[in-house]
C-alpha cells in the first residue's frame, strides 16, 4: 500500500482553507469553542465529510464524527477512530489539531478511491473544546466522550465571557442527539504537529509518540496588604506581588536544577489593586506542572505546596490554591507505536520514539481504547502562534504514514 499516497493538493488546500476561516479584523485566527467562528469551521468540515460520502454524527457535547462503514461490515464491529480538534487559541496557527482531522479525512478518501475494503468501520472525529480557552477544562470533548467528565456538568460550564457551553452549542447548531461514547473505538490514532523542537533539531521527520506527560494545573492566590509604595518600609510590607515573584523563581530554579524532564510554567498573573504606586494586596497566578512520570509529578506538587507554606510564613501573607486540572501521564499502545515506526520505515523515513509535552485528545481516548500518536516537525518548535509552520513535505509524509497504519489496522478484525 506504500505505493499509494494521499492527495497532497487536496489535503494542503483544505488546511489553507480552514486556516482562513475565523480570521478577525486584524487577521488573527480565532475559533474558540462553540463561538460563531467555530461554527463556520465546523460547517466547512461537515461539508467535506458529506462530500466524502461519510455519515455525520454529532453527540451532545458537540463532537463531530464522519463515519465510513462499508456494506457487509457487522454493525457491532468497533471502528478505528482518527481525529483531533479544529478549535483554536487566540491568534492561532493553522495546523494545531486541524491537521489531524483533515489528514484523517484524507486517509479515508484515499482508501475509498483505491477500493480498499476495511474489515471494520473507520471514523474521523473533531472533538469539542480541546484548547480550553473559552471553557475549562481543555480536552473537554474527548474527556466527556471517554467518561471522565459528566456530560451535564460539562454542558453547564460557564465560559470566560459568561456564556454557557450547552446554550452556545444549541445556538450554533452543534448540540447533537448522540450520547458521548456512542461509538466505542477499537483503537484511536491522532496525527499532530509536534509543537516542540525535538524532531526538527534532530532532523527526524516522524515521531512515534509512546507516552504523554502528566499535567497539573493550579491557581494560586496570595493575599497581603495594600499600602503606599513610598512610605511603607520594606521590612513592614506584606507584599503579595513579591511573594508571587518568589514562587515563580522557585519553580524555574527547581526545574533548571533537576535532571528530569519536569517543566513548570506560570502563564497567568494578576495583581490587585494593580497600581504603580501601591503595594499589591493580592496576587493570583496559575502554575502548570508537567512530567511523564507520575511519582515525579507528585513530588513536584508536594515541593510547591511546601514552598507556599514557607513563603506564607516568611512574607506574612496568606496563600490558597485551587486545582484547575489534573491528568496522570499516559502510556500509549506499544503495538500501534511499533506499527507507526514500521510505516515510516516502509516510506524510507527515519522515526524516533518520543514523549508528548502537550496534552491531546488522544490521552483522553486512551481511557477507553488503545491509542498512539504520530508527530511531524514544527519549525522552531513554535505552536499556538501564527508563526506555527510545518513544511508541506512533512505534512504529506505524516499523512502517508497515517494512511499505511490505518490500512494495517483495518485489514483484519484482529
Amino acid at each position: 500500500m506504500s505505493s499509494v499516497s494521499v492527495n497532497a493538493d487536496r489535503l494542503l488546500g483544505r488546511l489553507r482553507e480552514l486556516g482562513s476561516i475565523g480570521r478577525d479584523e486584524t487577521g488573527r485566527l480565532v475559533r474558540l469553542a462553540a463561538s460563531d467562528t467555530d461554527k463556520l469551521g465546523r460547517d466547512r468540515l461537515v461539508d467535506w465529510l458529506k462530500g466524502a460520502g461519510l455519515e455525520i454524527a454529532i453527540d451532545r457535547i458537540g463532537n463531530v464524527f464522519g463515519i465510513w462503514a462499508p456494506q457487509g461490515i457487522d454493525a457491532a464491529t468497533s471502528p478505528l477512530m482518527l481525529g483531533s480538534h479544529i478549535d483554536t487559541v487566540i491568534n492561532a496557527g493553522m495546523f494545531d489539531g486541524c491537521y489531524g482531522v483533515l489528514a484523517g479525512l484524507e486517509v479515508i478518501e484515499t482508501l475509498k478511491a483505491n477500493d480498499f475494503d476495511p474489515a471494520r468501520p473507520i471514523v474521523v472525529g473533531a472533538f469539542t473544546n480541546e484548547e480550553g480557552v473559552r471553557y475549562a477544562p481543555d480536552m473537554m470533548g474527548s474527556l466527556v466522550y471517554s467518561g471522565g467528565l459528566d456530560i451535564d456538568a460539562a454542558l453547564a460550564t460557564i465560559g470566560t465571557d459568561g456564556s454557557v457551553l450547552g446554550e452556545e452549542l444549541e445556538r450554533i447548531g452543534y448540540a447533537g442527539p448522540h450520547e458521548p461514547g456512542f461509538l466505542q473505538p477499537h483503537a484511536y490514532l491522532e496525527l499532530h504537529i509536534e509543537q516542540g523542537p525535538v524532531l526538527e533539531r534532530e532532523g527526524v521527520p516522524t515521531g512515534a509518540v509512546e507516552n504523554l506527560q502528566g499535567i497539573s494545573w493550579q491557581k494560586v492566590t496570595i493575599k497581603g496588604d495594600a499600602n503606599h509604595a513610598g512610605t511603607t518600609p520594606v521590612s513592614m510590607r506584606r507584599d503579595a506581588g513579591l511573594a508571587a515573584a518568589r514562587v515563580i523563581t522557585f519553580l524555574r530554579e527547581r526545574a533548571i536544577a533537576s535532571n528530569t524532564p519536569t517543566v513548570a510554567t506560570v502563564g497567568c498573573i494578576e495583581f490587585e489593586p494593580n497600581a504603580i504606586n501601591v503595594i499589591p494586596s493580592k496576587a493570583t497566578f496559575t502554575v502548570d506542572l508537567r512530567d511523564p512520570d507520575e511519582e515525579r509529578l507528585l513530588a513536584e506538587e508536594a515541593a510547591l505546596t511546601a514552598y507556599l507554606d514557607r513563603i506564607a510564613a516568611e512574607e506574612q501573607v496568606t496563600i490558597s490554591t485551587e486545582r484547575l486540572a489534573r491528568f496522570q501521564p499516559v502510556t500509549f499502545d506499544s503495538g500501534i507505536v511499533a506499527e507507526i515506526e514500521a510505516a515510516a520505515a516502509g516510506r524510507g523515513l527515519r522515526s524516533r520514539r518520543m514523549t508528548s509535552g502537550a496534552g491531546h485528545d488522544a490521552q483522553m481516548i486512551a481511557r477507553i481504547a488503545p491509542v498512539a500518536m504520530i508527530f511531524v516537525p514544527s519549525i522552531g518548535g513554535i505552536s499556538h502562534n501564527p508563526k506555527e509552520f510545518t513544511p508541506d513535505a512533512d505534512l504529506i509524509a505524516g499523512a502517508n504514514i497515517l494512511l499505511d497504519v490505518v490500512r494495517k489496522l483495518t485489514t483484519s478484525r484482529d
